[in-house]
């Protein structure tokens, strides 16, 4: 009797683990809704990115999200003074060009070695999760083969030069987030040949479908800045 009041108990608290863990276990439905509610309230705050040190490395403000037919009809130009972000429905990226960079756009059927440097904020985490424009990444910065496909972009990062950036080093995959290509419709990724020139510069809001990997499986947005500059050949 006590053998089975004993087998009895075990199945008990067994059940009632499981029950918990299943309780605590969010749906993907439920992840995605938190990433939505995650970036809507990113977009109506007056956000300042900071480091650990509490130094400002970007001052993102209230956000004005504009319709991609706005975007056209306004020369594919975010108003900065407005801070508005234009958002691709087809994907749910936002993005605001800083700076559309000198030289030209990536022409179609053409591959070009691009640099890139970049903050990475995470929306949800509420803090800088990575990036490559401190010194320490200066000598091997993240270093992207793109191409435009007669208008779809494709991209790797370039891990032959320098042994990869600051992305290949933390999610140890050669792929470029799908939401970093957004901007090369729009920039021009030639050099600054002179201090009143500056290469392209943008700012994105990427859900985790258009993310880096850990973005991918984990299921949260990030925010980034990021400069393109055309690699010499």
């Amino acid at each position: 009797m006590k053998k089975t009041l004993s087998i009895l108990s075990l199945l008990f608290m067994l059940l009632a683990g499981m029950l918990s863990s299943c309780s605590q276990t969010e749906t993907y439905a439920e992840q995605k809704d938190k990433e939505l509610k995650a970036v809507k309230s990113f977009l109506d705050r007056d956000i300042v990115v900071r480091d650990a040190d509490n130094n400002i490395v970007c001052n993102v403000g209230k956000i004005e999200t504009i319709s991609e037919e706005q975007f056209l009809a306004q020369d594919s130009v975010t108003d900065l003074a407005k801070n508005q972000y234009v958002l691709f429905q087809n994907t749910g990226v936002y993005m605001q060009i800083v700076r559309k960079g000198t030289g030209e756009k990536l022409e179609k059927g053409k591959t070009a070695r691009v640099i890139c440097r970049f903050v990475e904020f995470n929306i949800l985490g509420d803090s800088i999760q990575l990036r490559n424009d401190v010194n320490y990444w200066h000598s091997s910065p993240d270093i992207m083969k793109v191409t435009n496909n007669y208008g779809t972009f494709s991209a790797n990062f370039d891990t032959e030069i320098n042994g990869g950036g600051a992305m290949y080093d933390k999610y140890g995959t050669t792929s470029v987030p799908a939401g970093w290509l957004v901007p090369f419709s729009y920039i021009r990724i030639g050099r600054q040949d002179s201090p009143e020139e500056g290469i392209a510069k943008v700012r994105l809001i990427v859900p985790h479908s258009q993310g880096q990997t850990s973005a991918v499986n984990n299921v949260y947005p990030c925010f980034y800045e990021l400069t393109f500059q055309k690699m010499r050949d």
